[in-house]
Formats: C-alpha cells, structure tokens, sequence
C-alpha cells in the first residue's frame, strides 16, 4: 500500500519539477492555472488524504531524530505562502515544525555572509523547517534592487559582473552540504498569474478585513514584474539540483496549489521513510515491569490496562503494547 502511494505521488509531482540541468522559461514552461484535471470538490478530500499522511511521516521523523527537512517556499506577492503553510500544516506536530519568515536584514544580518542568517535559521535533527521566503530572495529582490546589494557592504571584487553565477553555486554547495549532513531540502516556487495577482491585490483593498495585508510597496514591485520572471527562470534554472530540485506550482487555484505542496512534502518524506526506535531486550523488560507496577495500581473496578482493554490481542497474536509481542 505504501508503495502505490508513493508511486500516486511521485507521478502527480512529476510535471512540476524542475529537470537538474535544464533551461527554464517560466512562462512558456509552467502554466500557473494547470490543475492536472481535478475538481476542488475532489481536491478538499485529496488534500484532508496529503495532511494525514504529513501528520503520520513528521511523527516518524521526529521519533528517529536524524533527518531534518527545510521547506523553501518562494512566491511574487499574494502568491499564497501563508495560506499555504497554514492549510498543508494543519495537521502535524506544532512542536515539530519551525516556521522563519525574512523581512529586511538587520544591521547584524548585514556584518555578515548573505546566507549567515538564514543558516541561523535551520531545522534541527526531527524537525521541519520552513522558510517564508528564503535564502533565494538574494538572487531575486537582492537582484532586481541592485540597491539592495550596494547595503550588503561587499567588497568590490565581490560585485562584478558574475555575482549572480557566485551566489547560484554558493547556494547550490549548501544545499549539498546540508543534504550530505541529513537535512533535505525541499524548493517550491509558487507560480501566480499577473492577472490572478492583480484580482487578489484588489480583494486585499476591497475587503476591510484583508486591509492589512496590502502595501504600496507590493504596487512598486509588481511594476517589476517582468524583472521578477526573468530573475525567477535564471534562479530555477540554475539552482535545480539532484539533491535539491525545484518544483513549480500552479498557484492561480489556491486548493490545488495546496495540494501540490502537500504532495512534495509527502514525497520527500516517503523517500527519507523515518522509522520508529526500536528497543532491546533489556528496555523490553523494563518496560514489561513498569506495565505490572502500574497495573497493581488499578482502583477496584477499572481494568488494570484500560488500554489493552480497549484493544483486544489480534489473530496473529500481536498486540502492538510497549513490551508486548507487538515490540
């Protein structure tokens, strides 16, 4: 069963990821409103299926204590981030998953490499992390503002023409050597239509309650917008790895675009396949012993193990309890 999910899976992200090596065209390539032939009405029950397979492979993952995963989530704005993280997420351990959104550096942030602080920000062992924007936000606002890079006080040899092919290798070693260390990286673009942007802007001025949301500055970019495409193709193209590979994301339909990030996390997840610990022989016993103390202490009239109770033996003698034939 498990492998024919995998297989659903990994046949369903295949269209989004980006190939290591290739060319990318953001426009001409990736269609922001694809939705593979569903219906939403079939998407809310495929997405319910992807949270309960999150909820299942982050307890193993926090169980074993030795894979990390990062979730880089990158987008124009409006591109759906938040909503994304809080729809996809809705089912794990909150304790088990670190959430780092990046605004403007501090003066700190400044006095050091252009991926110290987000290096302070890495999942530990058992953990999802998730970055809000990431570290590819220095080779795409940091590109399309050279003002931006002229704050960074690099020297002067550091800002020559081939700045960028620097930083696209300077990430794409970090990301091996974080992969090579245990933590799995996993890139999605959520890719959004001007037009749907646009729609979303003016829901975020007409409805009061969404008022907040909206900045002047978000107008300024979106002028910027076919900077940010050629900057977001060069970043893809360039970045997509065997060991961290980028997966594009019809973000036009907010359901399915959650359904696809959930199916890339799944994905990633299933491939790591975090077991449970095992004990030995000796905390077998230990834990045999516990379970006696703690059944002589059942009050008159409740079961000494409410739980065995209540989940009778199997047929094949199994009965899944710590210490039990189940271990």
């Amino acid at each position: 069963m498990a492998d024919k999910r995998a297989k659903r899976i990994a046949k369903f992200i295949k269209p989004l990821r980006v190939k290591p090596g290739s060319e990318v065209d953001l426009e001409a390539d990736f269609d922001p409103r694809f939705k593979a032939g569903l219906k939403k009405r079939e998407g809310t029950e495929l997405l319910r299926s992807g949270v309960s397979l999150l909820a299942e492979y982050q307890d193993r993952l926090a169980a074993q204590d030795t894979y990390g995963v990062l979730l880089c989530l990158q987008a124009l704005d409006a591109g759906g981030k938040d909503g994304t993280i809080r729809h996809v997420m809705s089912g794990v351990n909150p304790q088990g998953v670190h959430v780092s959104s990046f605004k403007v550096p501090s003066a700190e942030e400044l006095d050091h490499d252009f991926l110290w602080r987000y290096a302070q920000r890495l999942p530990a062992r058992g953990d999802i992390g998730i970055f809000n924007r990431s570290h590819y936000e220095e080779v795409l606002v940091v590109r399309v503002h050279p003002e931006v890079l002229d704050r960074q006080r690099l020297p002067d040899e550091a800002k020559g023409p081939g700045i960028w092919e620097d930083r696209y290798r300077a990430i794409n070693d970090w990301e091996r050597y974080l992969t090579e260390n245990g933590f799995k990286v996993v890139k999605i673009f959520l890719n959004l239509s001007k037009e749907e942007q646009r729609t979303r802007f003016l829901k975020r001025i007409d409805l009061p309650e969404k008022n907040w949301k909206f900045s002047a500055a978000d107008i300024r970019e979106r002028e910027r917008w076919d900077d940010y495409q050629e900057a977001f193709s060069e970043m893809l193209s360039a970045t997509s790895t065997p060991w961290a590979p980028w997966y594009v994301v019809p973000a036009d339909r907010k359901w399915f675009a959650r359904i696809c990030a959930a199916a890339v996390l799944a994905h990633t997840l299933i491939g790591l396949d975090p077991q449970y610990p095992t004990v030995g022989d000796e905390a077998r016993q230990e834990l045999r012993a516990a379970r006696r103390r703690l059944e002589k202490q059942a009050p008159e009239g409740a079961a000494d193990d409410p739980y065995a109770a209540a989940h009778p033996v199997g047929r094949d003698g199994r009965d899944g309890r710590p210490g039990g034939s189940g271990s």
